[in-house]
């Protein structure tokens, strides 16, 4: 039984915690309150009957600032790449989200309101997060677990929901939450109290959490974000470490072992995609995005939208690669065939088909052959195979299906039966 001391001490707390929380509420601008909720339904602890947001039913689509810009992130940047991707088909394809990253935070003011640098975004990111928003876009911001940001800018550690109903007030649809800065806190306890913020201003904020899968977010996280990184950052090279980056194969092989972990509202992230940013060939590129689909992965470009190639932009517009990350059914693919420097992969698509993908890492072309009972059909099933990247039908192949994959390249099916 609970004694009275104890009800009244619970009071005492839930009610200096209205009124802190009320307290944050009155330094939002007055425009933002009404998508606020009522502070004192709001509770300052984890529920560990917490349900998932519902956002992020398929893996999320958009761009992100990081890979290209760093640190130079300027508020004509963003806008160009608002219109490009509305310009160059990126909207009609699905990509939807504008991701602003790191070093775009100013200073917090005396309330400890965190305020963008104005220098680089003039118009403030309300007014940028409308712009994004009247092209049929969805606005991401990012903020760190810790006292400071990767990029030394101000943390949300002690200013979680201060930070969530300002950024819910600035029309912020995505939140990029890194790891930086964090000294001893308890990776599980800091990315729930940030959801719980982001769900107590009652704007649906899909959350993305970035703490480089060293707590093991595939564990903990499907009820507390949306999507969770596996690996430390994504370099723009086919394989190998510099410092904290490393290849997207080696990415590949962390990330690929986590399958049994994806699925609607929760996926595995293996970083933003490198595609167009000059380190990989062509073939390294298709491959790579390739393979983040048949992973079923967040398709984050990273790349400058507004000055692509026409190689790039084919890559990234590939709407039947596209449609097999996107598909509804929300498996993750696999390997099925390990052979060294020759991988068969396989996923299960929501209408009964596979989505198959021959990957060479070796130096020189090889010939890949994937036989029907490795992707769960009979030898003797003749199936209709079709080249994602050739967009064309090879006609019905029975037992098995072969092609010359290209060095450090891929060739990316469906087979249907």
């Amino acid at each position: 039984m609970t004694s009275g001391r104890t009800m009244t001490a619970v009071a005492a707390a839930a009610a200096t915690w209205a009124t802190a929380l009320a307290a944050i509420v009155s330094a939002v601008p007055a425009s933002a309150q009404d998508q606020l909720v009522d502070p004192n339904t709001v509770r300052p602890s984890l529920d560990p009957g917490r349900t998932a947001n519902g956002l992020a039913q398929t893996p999320p689509l958009g761009w992100n600032s990081w890979n290209k810009f760093g640190c130079n992130i300027t508020e004509k940047t963003v806008r160009d790449v608002a219109d490009a991707m509305v310009s160059n088909g990126m909207k009609d394809a699905g990509y939807r989200y504008v991701v602003i990253d790191d070093c775009w935070h100013g200073t917090r003011d005396d309330r400890g309101v965190i305020r963008e640098d104005r220098t680089k975004f003039p118009s403030g990111l309300k007014a940028l997060g409308d712009y994004i928003h009247a092209r049929g876009l969805k606005f991401g911001i990012y903020s760190d677990a810790g006292r400071k940001t990767c990029g030394g800018r101000p943390g949300s550690q002690g200013h979680e929901y201060q930070d969530a109903l300002t950024y819910a007030g600035w029309g912020v649809d995505y939140l990029k939450y890194d790891w930086c800065s964090t000294g001893v806190r308890n990776a599980e306890e800091a990315y729930a109290l940030m959801a719980d913020a982001l769900r107590a201003t009652g704007r649906p904020i899909l959350l993305s959490i970035c703490e480089w899968g060293n707590n093991r977010p595939w564990e903990w996280a499907a009820k507390i974000g949306n999507m969770w990184r596996t690996t430390g950052d994504i370099r723009d090279a086919w394989a190998g470490r510099v410092t904290y980056s490393i290849g997207i194969m080696d990415i590949v092989d962390r990330n690929e072992p986590l399958y049994p972990y994806a699925g609607p509202g929760h996926w595995n992230d293996p970083d933003m995609l490198e595609v167009g940013n000059g380190g990989l060939t062509d073939d390294e590129a298709r491959a790579h995005f390739s393979l983040w689909a048949m992973m079923a992965a967040p398709l984050i470009a990273g790349n400058d939208l507004a000055k692509m190639t026409p190689a790039t932009s084919a890559i990234l517009l590939n709407r039947e690669v596209i449609a097999v990350d996107q598909d509804r059914l929300g498996l993750q693919g696999r390997r099925v065939r390990d052979d060294g420097d020759q991988e068969v992969w396989s996923r299960q698509l929501a209408d009964g088909s596979r989505a198959v993908l021959l990957l060479n890492r070796g130096a020189a072309p090889a010939s890949i052959r994937v036989a029907w009972p490795e992707i769960g059909y009979l030898a003797t099933a003749r199936a209709e195979v079709r080249d994602l990247w050739a967009h064309r039908s090879l006609g019905r192949k029975q037992g098995g299906f072969a092609a010359t994959v290209p060095s450090h390249g891929a060739v990316m099916v469906t087979i249907r039966h």
